[in-house]
């Protein structure tokens, strides 16, 4: 390392004198020669310091050069020169013209680097938690309502959904039926909306299913259920609040005097959650319909809410369906019943009740004192055994209008039980016995049964293979007797012949409105027969439902030429759904499929309305 010029001296430096060598020797002696050592600086005063700036050569070499030219850079320049070589490479030329593009677009794209990671930390994104193991919400999140803190993507989401919550606000304040059903504002728009029902005078009907709410969001009814007076209808169905939620929500409704139908279907309850609700109604006097359908309500919970049955009398009805009463709860639940007065509709379709828990039920049905008008005991695992104590039931009953039960498994012995009931029966209108595997046989007793009886208007006899011979026996009693306006005879295997038999008790029928033929297979044959029916003036059909019978372009367009050419048919609804119509028989009849299917006849009351499927 060559030594530096300590300048710090005021004395002047004596100059450097070189010695003078031949040329061959001097540039020899410039690089090997040292040069002479500097005198002695004068010794310092106590205290004092010496100042000095170290100048290394090469800097003092960088200083003698002319400027833009670099050590060597003169002579390689000459060597090129001589050489009949550019001064300057090519590539050298390139990249300086290249140059003032590269360095602008550089700054650009390192700016927009700057700016996508500022904006990034700014969005909500999600972030892994080391604790947890699970992804943790980061950055901004936004808060769309009062009393809301639902993140959004983008600030248009954020005010969209602010926007919507005061809609419904509003709604709440201004409309007597609110239907916010389905609309995921969760728990904290759940506290912001209830907000408007604390003096609400006008809202009477709120639907509040399928919104995410949990228990911690039923605690936004508290104070406000208590004091409002207006609301009618509640509707929490299809919320997951399990038994914290009913137990918050009942503790609540104890002191409100409004509130008469309340809706709490599929909002995941047990037995303590149904305990809660049956300890509420013992004190809460308004409630009338009370609807507790599919959720997982066992024993326990049946006995809780017979025990409630027994001190409440305004409760009307009672929905239970799809729960897990069984046997048991059946029982338990005859003793409630029979100690209310006040008691119309009892629904437990879908609970395993058995032979053996509806031979108790029926009996406590049987001894009622009320009103019983509605009773579904479908889909209950009830064979033709159980079947005596319901017959006695429907024999003694003065109050039933409607009676379910549908997919059982009665078949043709428990039909026949049920039609001789039905003999002494005068007040039952509606009656539902399809899926119980009733034959011909059965049918046939039930059929017996119409010819005298005026009261029921509407048979349900779908899902039961009775055959061409069951739907014989059924239209020779309905051609001139009988009083039924509806009748279910689909998935029933009548085929063409039944269609048949269908078709010629049309021509004399007068009171028959509704009649649904569905999934019998009927075909472009039976089809034919019923268009050829409609040649004959009926004035009471006005609905047919034809679906899912395979019938093709000849069976639409006989329909549709029968429509067309008796304009005095009351029909205003033909349904063809799932039939098998190509675009060759649509393009084939489209006259009478513009006029007749799609068209609505407003002066002459014909809104024929059929569906064909698009291909």
């Amino acid at each position: 390392m060559e030594s530096s010029l300590l300048l710090s001296s005021p004395r002047p430096l004596r100059p450097f004198l070189p010695l003078h060598f031949p040329t061959s020797r001097r540039r020899h002696a410039s690089f090997c020669a040292k040069p002479p050592a500097p005198p002695p600086l004068p010794p310092l005063a106590r205290g004092a310091r010496r100042l000095g700036v170290a100048v290394p050569r090469a800097a003092r070499e960088a200083f003698d050069r002319p400027p833009g030219v670099g050590r060597g850079g003169a002579r390689r320049r000459d060597y090129r020169e001589a050489q009949g070589e550019p001064a300057v490479p090519p590539a050298a030329v390139a990249a300086r013209a290249v140059a003032p593009y590269v360095v602008p677009a550089g700054a650009v794209l390192v700016l927009s680097f700057v700016i996508w990671k500022v904006v990034q930390n700014m969005l909500p994104g999600k972030k892994k938690d080391p604790n947890s193991g699970e992804s943790a919400p980061s950055g901004i999140m936004w808060s769309f309502a009062a009393g809301s803190n639902l993140a959004t993507s983008t600030l248009s989401a954020e005010k969209e959904s602010r926007k919507n919550l005061n809609k419904f606000y509003k709604e709440l304040r201004t409309l007597k039926t609110v239907n916010m059903a389905g609309r995921q504002f969760g728990d904290e728009g759940l506290f912001f909306l209830a907000e408007s029902l604390a003096y609400n005078k006008s809202a009477e009907e709120v639907d509040f299913a399928g919104n995410g709410i949990t228990a911690v969001g039923i605690e936004a009814f508290d104070g406000i259920l208590q004091i409002n007076t207006a609301l009618k209808t509640l509707n929490l169905s299809g919320n997951d609040i399990g038994d914290e939620g009913a137990k918050c929500l009942s503790d609540i409704l104890i002191e409100n005097v409004g509130i008469q139908k309340l809706l709490l279907n599929s909002i995941n309850i047990g037995d303590e959650g149904a305990k809660a609700i049956s300890n509420m109604l013992k004190k809460n006097k308004s409630i009338r319909i009370l609807q507790l359908s599919n959720n997982t309500i066992e024993y326990s919970g049946f006995a809780s809410i017979a025990e409630a049955l027994l001190e409440n009398n305004s409760i009307r009805s009672l929905y239970l369906n799809g729960n897990y009463g069984g046997p048991l709860g059946a029982c338990s639940l005859a003793r409630g019943v029979l100690g209310n007065k006040s008691l119309r509709e009892i629904h437990l379709h879908g609970n395993g009740i058995g032979n053996e828990g509806i031979r108790e039920l029926m009996s406590a049905l049987t001894a009622h004192k009320g009103k019983i008008t509605v009773v579904d005991i479908g889909n209950n695992n009830i064979g033709s055994e159980g079947l005596r104590p319901v017959a006695e039931f429907i024999r003694r009953t003065e109050s039933l209008l409607w009676f379910s039960l549908y997919m059982n498994d009665i078949s043709d012995e428990g039909a026949e039980k049920v039609a001789e009931a039905l003999k002494d029966n005068k007040t039952i209108s509606t009656i539902d016995l399809g899926g119980n595997n009733i034959h011909s046989k059965g049918v046939s007793a039930i059929a017996e049964t119409l010819k005298d009886n005026t009261v029921l208007t509407t048979l349900d006899l779908s899902y039961n293979p009775i055959g061409s011979d069951g739907v014989k026996a059924l239209c020779d009693v309905l051609k001139f007797h009988g009083k039924i306006q509806t009748l279910k005879l689909g998935w029933c295997q009548i085929g063409v012949q039944g269609a048949e038999f269908i078709a010629d008790c049309l021509k004399y029928n007068k009171t028959l409105s509704t009649l649904d033929l569905r999934a019998n297979g009927l075909g472009d044959d039976g089809a034919i027969c019923l268009a050829r029916s409609f040649k004959i003036i009926n004035e009471s059909l006005t609905s047919l439902d034809l679906g899912f019978n395979e019938i093709r372009d000849d069976g639409a367009f006989a329909l549709a030429q029968a429509l067309k050419a008796n304009e005095d048919l009351a029909v205003t609804s033909l349904n063809l759904a799932n039939n098998f119509f190509t675009k060759f028989g649509q393009m084939e009849g489209v006259y009478d499929y513009e006029d007749i299917f799609f068209c609505n006849y407003v002066d002459d009351f014909v809104d024929v309305v059929v569906y064909v499927p698009q291909n």
